[in-house]
C-alpha cells in the first residue's frame, strides 16, 4: 500500500508541476524587447535558411532605419539576403545573385572591421551610404505573390556562398558595385581620389542588354549656364578616362571633372556628350552609376553565358581571391560581444 501511495504522489506532482510549467513554455519564447531604439526579430522559415547550416559566423548586425530612426539587429546572413534582395532583382541569374552576396557580404565585413560603428546603436544604415536594406515587411509589400518564390531564390544564392567574402592579399575589399556600364568599368583613381589595386578597368560587353544602358536628358542652356558659371558659347574640349567616361571638360577657361558634370545635373553616368541645340544643351549618356567594381547588369550577362560567380567577382575584380570569413571572425565577434544591446 505504501509503495502504491508513493507513486500516485509522485504522478499527482508531476501533473501539479507540467501545469505550473506550461504557461511559461508558452510564454518565454515571444518575450523579448521591443523599445523604440531596438528592433529584435525571429525570422520567419524562409529567412531561417540564411541563419542556418552554412552560417559561419555568429554575428549579428544592426541596421538603423532610414525612416523610423529604430534598430534592427539581424544575424549577418540574414542582412546579407535582405541587402542582396534590395540591390539586385531577384529575377537575375542565380549566380549573379550568389556575385552580389558576396558584395554585400564583403562590404559589411570591411566596414565593422575599419570603420565602425555609425552611433552607440547602429552599425550601419538601410540607406545608399552604405547598402540598401529592407526588411521582411517590406520585401513583402514590394513582391506581393512572388515573395516566397524570390526569397527562396535569393536565400539558396546566400546559404550557397555562406561565409565566403572577397580578399585582396587576404584583406577584406572595398566591394564597390553599381548597375550599369558603358561596356568598361572605372579605374577607382579615375571617378574616386585613390588608387586601388582591384578596381581596375576591365571589358563589360554585356550591360548593352540593361534597360539602363542609354539614356538622353535636356536641360536649359540658361540653367546650365548657371550652374557651371560659364558662358556656352566659349570653345569645349572633352577628355576621356580608360573606362570611356568623361575625365575633364574644358569650357573656355574653365575646367570641371567628368563626376562634377554628372552630379550636378544628375545624369546616369558620367560617360556623356553635350550637344547645344538652340535653347538647350542634350545631354546623351552611357550605363548608370559610377562605374567602379562590379556591374550588376554585367554580372548577370556573364551569368547567362555559364559564368560561376566565382569567375565573376574575379573578373570585376582584379586579382582578388574568394576567402573564408573564419579568418576576421574573431576579430568580429570580439567587436560583437562589447556592442550596445
Amino acid at each position: 500500500m505504501k509503495r502504491k501511495n508513493w507513486m500516485a504522489l509522485i504522478i499527482t506532482g508531476g501533473l501539479f508541476g507540467a501545469i505550473l510549467l506550461l504557461p511559461t513554455l508558452i510564454v518565454v519564447p515571444f518575450t523579448g524587447t521591443n523599445d523604440s531604439h531596438e528592433v529584435q526579430e525571429t525570422p520567419n522559415p524562409i529567412e531561417k535558411a540564411a541563419d542556418s547550416s552554412k552560417d559561419l559566423s555568429p554575428l549579428s548586425v544592426r541596421v538603423e532605419r532610414s525612416q523610423s530612426g529604430k534598430v534592427e539587429k539581424v544575424p549577418l546572413e540574414t542582412y546579407v539576403a535582405r541587402v542582396v534582395a534590395s540591390e539586385m532583382p531577384a529575377e537575375f541569374e542565380l549566380e549573379a545573385l550568389k556575385a552580389q552576396a558576396l558584395a554585400a557580404r564583403t562590404y559589411i565585413t570591411r566596414h565593422l572591421l575599419e570603420e565602425g560603428a555609425v552611433s552607440e546603436k547602429a552599425d550601419v544604415t538601410d540607406t545608399v551610404n552604405h547598402q540598401v536594406y529592407k526588411n521582411d515587411e517590406e520585401l513583402r509589400a514590394q513582391w506581393h505573390d512572388q515573395y516566397t518564390k524570390n526569397m527562396e531564390k535569393i536565400t539558396s544564392a546566400v546559404n550557397e556562398t555562406a561565409g565566403e567574402i572577397i580578399t585582396y592579399k587576404q584583406q577584406p575589399i572595398t566591394a564597390a558595385f553599381f548597375s550599369t556600364s558603358n561596356g568598361y568599368t572605372e579605374n577607382a583613381e579615375d571617378y574616386w581620389e585613390n588608387e586601388i589595386p582591384y578596381l581596375k578597368s576591365v571589358e563589360s560587353p554585356w550591360d548593352q542588354q540593361s534597360p539602363k544602358f542609354a539614356d538622353q536628358k535636356v536641360i536649359p542652356v540658361t540653367q546650365v549656364q548657371t550652374a557651371l558659371g560659364i558662358d556656352l558659347n566659349g570653345n569645349m574640349t572633352m577628355t576621356k578616362t580608360e573606362g570611356n567616361r568623361v575625365d575633364k571638360v574644358q569650357v573656355g577657361d574653365q575646367t570641371f571633372s567628368g563626376r562634377q558634370i554628372r552630379e550636378t545635373f544628375e545624369l546616369p553616368s558620367s560617360d556623356f556628350s553635350m550637344e547645344q541645340k538652340g535653347e538647350h544643351v542634350i545631354f546623351t549618356t552611357k550605363g548608370y552609376g559610377h562605374g567602379v567594381g562590379m556591374s550588376q547588369y554585367g554580372a548577370n550577362g556573364m551569368a547567362k553565358s555559364g559564368s560561376s560567380y566565382k569567375d565573376i567577382v574575379t573578373h570585376y575584380y582584379h586579382d582578388t581571391e574568394v576567402s573564408s570569413i573564419n579568418k576576421q571572425t574573431a576579430l568580429l565577434t570580439s567587436r560583437d560581444d562589447k556592442s550596445v544591446n
